[in-house]
């Protein structure tokens, strides 16, 4: 293939994608609406895609810039040049890094760490990776952390905690949890307290009235902050920060004992592509820090209007009042979010249902950027012609007796037998093995949701699994 040839491919491959910039796709992506960050951040990542940072004495550039970002931060974090930082390759990396960290330092047996249920499912995927068993505590008022009964579980675990954890915000319904509270309480017993700030660290700083959350807290020995997230930089950049070199040092990794050159890692990743910490550095220093108190106004207001004109739409209501920028939608009986979703896609807005979770029924997920908070009139006429649609039509109904077989499928050790009849069942089974993915995602997801959530990851893996083959 020519490069003509080769660009006009990608350009029509890239036509089947959600769109990542005018703030119509409320998930997965963060625009800023500044033309000139974008540019900016695309030269430095052709500048730099070929460095490599697995030597930072071969590429001094490239760690150089990564003490620019970590100071940066500390500048806005409340942090002292104690304070250390790692550029990694995104939230999770951050999260997982947190967690081996944290096990490798305490070095018990049968390690485990206490969480909010609202934290982020990359602590479950740490915890499997890493052999650190999961605690999970039921939230309180609001969907925030409820202290007492964390606490009640860190007594009850005893040494075997390494690490607790909460979150600046939640992810699934935008509220930040009670992190002074949380600090008194591992403080006074020794414990690291991990701060998930991935996707509300780079507004929180320029909030009004935050409450503490960061390292003016004593007795946050760790925080995460995704600079791909609300510092609009190129995928894939967060920042792993910890109060002082001694916490961070289990985080390396070195090895000798072979023919080869030593290795020596800092995050889990040996080579890394040089290009996004080039192009978060380039992004972040245009920006600055006047640019980014802009930003985060502007996306505040807008998050704020959206939040009053969800609730003057008939059929909808707030999961909970906003801190920051991400909205949970709720719905009566009378629609589901599902249609909702699908009816939205058409009129060119991509929103995130989230399944039920115990007692709590499906909702909408919204996450507002700069970009969005400018067409916020406009996304409300959509939600409320797409609703009145909904409400027409009605919630989707499922078959009773497949609700019932979706409800009792044993997720345990199924085979490939087992994974087509969950494909099936969910409408995503095609031929020869592959999968079908309907046009209306509706009807899937509303039998999804139906699923315990076991049986949905089981559904998830098969689809994967069938998608990639």
């Amino acid at each position: 293939m020519s490069p003509d040839q080769i660009l006009a491919e990608l350009a029509e491959r890239r036509r089947q994608d959600l769109p990542t910039h005018g703030g119509r796709t409320l998930a997965y992506v963060y625009d800023s609406g500044l033309a000139a960050a974008d540019e900016v951040g695309r030269q430095a990542l052709i500048m730099y895609a070929s460095a490599n940072g697995l030597d930072p004495t071969a590429f001094p550039s490239l760690l150089s810039m990564e003490a620019d970002l970590v100071a940066f931060a500390r500048r806005h974090l409340h942090a002292g040049d104690e304070v250390v930082g790692t550029v990694t390759s995104g939230g999770t990396e951050s999260i997982l890094l947190a967690v081996q960290t944290a096990r490798d330092a305490a070095g018990v047996e049968r390690p485990a760490m206490v969480v909010p249920s609202t934290i982020h499912a990359a602590f479950a995927k740490a915890a499997h990776y890493f052999g650190v068993e999961l605690v999970a505590v039921p939230v309180g008022a609001e969907h925030r952390a409820d202290v007492p009964a964390m606490t009640e579980a860190i007594d009850t675990l005893g040494d075997r905690v390494v690490l607790v954890a909460a979150s600046t915000p939640s992810y699934a319904h935008g509220v930040i949890d009670p992190i002074e509270e949380l600090a008194a309480v591992t403080r006074a017993r020794g414990l690291r307290l991990h701060v998930d700030a991935c996707i509300g660290g780079w507004i929180l700083p320029w909030t009004p009235d935050a409450a503490p959350w960061d390292f003016a807290v004593p007795g946050v020995t760790s925080l995460s902050v995704d600079l791909h997230k609300y510092a609009y930089t190129p995928k894939g950049v967060s920042l792993l920060l910890h109060a002082d070199a001694g916490l961070r040092r289990p985080q390396f990794f070195a090895y000798a004992d072979w023919p080869g050159y030593t290795m020596l890692n800092s995050t889990m990743q040996s080579t890394k592509s040089g290009g996004p910490l080039a192009a978060a550095w380039a992004v972040v220093n245009l920006i600055g820090s006047d640019g980014y108190r802009g930003l985060v106004e502007h996306t505040l207001a807008g998050t704020r209007a959206l939040a009053d004109g969800i609730e003057a739409i008939d059929h909808l209501h707030l999961v909970e009042r906003p801190d920051t920028s991400l909205v949970a939608v709720g719905t009566d009986d009378a629609v589901d979010v599902f249609t909702i979703s699908d009816l939205m896609l058409d009129r060119g807005w991509f929103v995130q249902p989230q399944m039920r979770f115990g007692d709590e029924p499906a909702n909408l997920h919204l996450t507002i950027s700069a970009a969005t908070a400018d067409s916020v009139p406009e996304f409300l006429t959509a939600l409320r012609e797409a609703v009145d649609e909904a409400a027409l039509a009605g919630p989707v109904r499922i078959d009773p007796a497949l609700a019932e077989a979706a409800a009792t499928l044993d997720p345990d050790t199924p085979d490939d037998e087992a994974f087509d009849g969950l494909l099936a069942l969910a409408g995503l089974a095609g031929g020869d093995g592959q999968v079908a993915v309907p046009d209306r995602l509706g009807p899937v997801n509303a039998l999804v949701d139906v699923a315990p959530p076991r049986v949905r990851e089981a559904l998830m893996v098969a689809f994967l699994d069938r998608l990639t083959r």
